[in-house]
């Protein structure tokens, strides 16, 4: 919209009507010829993404397939990259929560001194194939759930969930977390992964469109998904070498956790997603993610460059004896959920989940259906059938969010600032608006 000031600033400076009128007429070409661009590199992302097939192809140990993870004492966490100074209060947590895991230090102010003094390494999981839910952290010894884009031959990495409660994810660090993270390792993953072996890779992108039309919006909704998974899954789990204590174990975790499911949804789009990177010209947004400290965005059209804007909080619904005071700033990468069609955008299909984030089910629909005004597609495989089938919110369109000023609708879980707390609460968060206007500067700079 800035641009036509310009072009009338220029025009009177020409020695004639015709030539002004010639100028204006020729800058008009380009716009189109620019928009025509814009639109058909939008069209090969909204291609990429819904021609996505994405399987859950195995597990193992995270330092086996992460790279990162395989030399020293480093962690992965959520999020564009930070620093540990700059990291917010459930994040350090969970980090001290990790390093006592990982036989690092004895205790939590031992892990502390440890990262404030360099000893321990830290990444952003995106920047390598990689994500976690809330603080996201990723070390070693923790088992991990693999993902192949069958399509375009991409990989990804997620860990496993722990619950809801008192988790590393959201900031605790007791020594109840770091025994549930011990099982996980010994007993969850050994006995997922040879499940897996067994079973052959499972389509996800199959099972959430099923899920969808159960009920969920596979971010903070996931109980048809979850049903669906163990379905699936347990009778390879039984056929596995496992004990029966064990499998009954491993089972039992499942059924109390309809959360299971989460991560599984987030390595289906972050699967999704990556391979919609560095289409030149695009507009579409990519990876939405947070560390507690700075929101970040990637573009197709900028590639893998952050973008980012101080970490905004939630607001919605507390936990008894909980409020906004108590509240860390919203973290995780699960937001990559709202950039391909699920979450927020797909509340549409979840109105059971209102009442756990603090709205109505009618506002669940209303959410959903404002999306449609900044993205530039519908998700042929994820459909609402409340909304008459649609298919959910598909591709966040940089330039719609400006030109209208609706920002993209997102779920998430709320943690205690301080340690050893958990989740306090879950509700609605919107990305800063200084993401967008940054990215499109950028944009408008590449093309120029």
């Amino acid at each position: 919209m800035y641009k036509l000031p310009i072009i009338y600033t220029i025009a009177p400076l020409l020695h004639s009507a015709d030539e002004a009128h010639g100028f204006l007429r020729s800058a008009a070409r380009r716009k189109r010829k620019e928009i025509m661009t814009v639109r058909e590199a939008n069209a090969e992302v909204i291609e990429r993404l819904q021609k996505a097939e994405v399987f859950l192809t195995g597990a193992g140990r995270a330092s086996e397939h992460i790279g990162f993870l395989s030399a020293g004492k480093s962690l992965l966490h959520s999020g564009p990259p930070v620093d540990w100074d700059d990291m917010c209060s459930a994040m350090k947590n969970a980090v001290c929560g990790a390093a006592v895991y990982e036989g690092w230090a004895r205790d939590p102010s031992e892990a502390a001194e440890m990262a404030r003094s360099g000893r321990i390494r830290f990444a952003s999981a995106n920047d390598y194939h990689a994500v976690g839910p809330m603080a996201g952290i990723i070390s070693p010894s923790m088992p991990v759930w693999l993902f192949e884009n069958r399509t375009y031959g991409n990989r990804a990495a997620v860990t496993f969930n722990e619950g809801l409660g008192r988790t590393l994810r959201f900031g605790a660090n007791g020594e109840d977390v770091i025994k549930r993270l011990k099982w996980m390792e010994e007993c969850l993953g050994p006995i997922m992964s040879e499940a897996l072996e067994l079973s052959g890779p499972v389509s996800l992108t199959e099972i959430v469109s099923r899920g969808i039309q159960r009920g969920d919006e596979a971010h903070n909704r996931n109980k048809a998904c979850t049903g669906l998974f163990i379905r699936k899954m347990a009778p390879y789990i039984a056929l596995t070498r496992a004990g029966r204590e064990e499998i009954y174990e491993v089972l039992k975790f499942f059924d109390g956790n309809d959360h299971t499911f989460l991560n599984l949804s987030m390595g289906l789009s972050k699967c999704t997603m990556e391979a919609a990177y560095g289409v030149p010209g695009s507009t579409i947004v990519t990876c939405m993610c947070t560390n507690g400290h700075e929101f970040g965005i990637h573009v197709s059209g900028l590639g893998e460059k952050w973008i980012t804007a101080p970490a905004p909080y939630a607001k919605g619904n507390y936990f008894k004896g909980y409020g906004a005071e108590d509240a860390n700033p919203a973290m995780g990468d699960s937001y990559v959920s709202e950039t391909n069609g699920l979450g927020g955008f797909a509340m549409g299909a979840a109105p059971g989940l209102g009442k756990f984030i603090g709205i109505t089910p009618r506002e669940c629909m209303q959410a959903s259906a404002a999306m449609y005004s900044i993205t530039c597609a519908e998700h042929e495989r994820f459909r609402i059938p409340f909304m008459g089938y649609s298919g959910t919110p598909l591709g966040i369109d940089v330039r719609k969010v400006l030109d209208t000023g609706i920002l993209p609708v997102i779920n998430t879980g709320i943690a205690h600032k301080e340690p050893d707390v958990g989740q306090i609460g879950a509700g609605i968060v919107y990305p800063p608006v200084e993401v967008f206007k940054k990215a499109m500067l950028l944009l408008e700079q590449g093309q120029e």
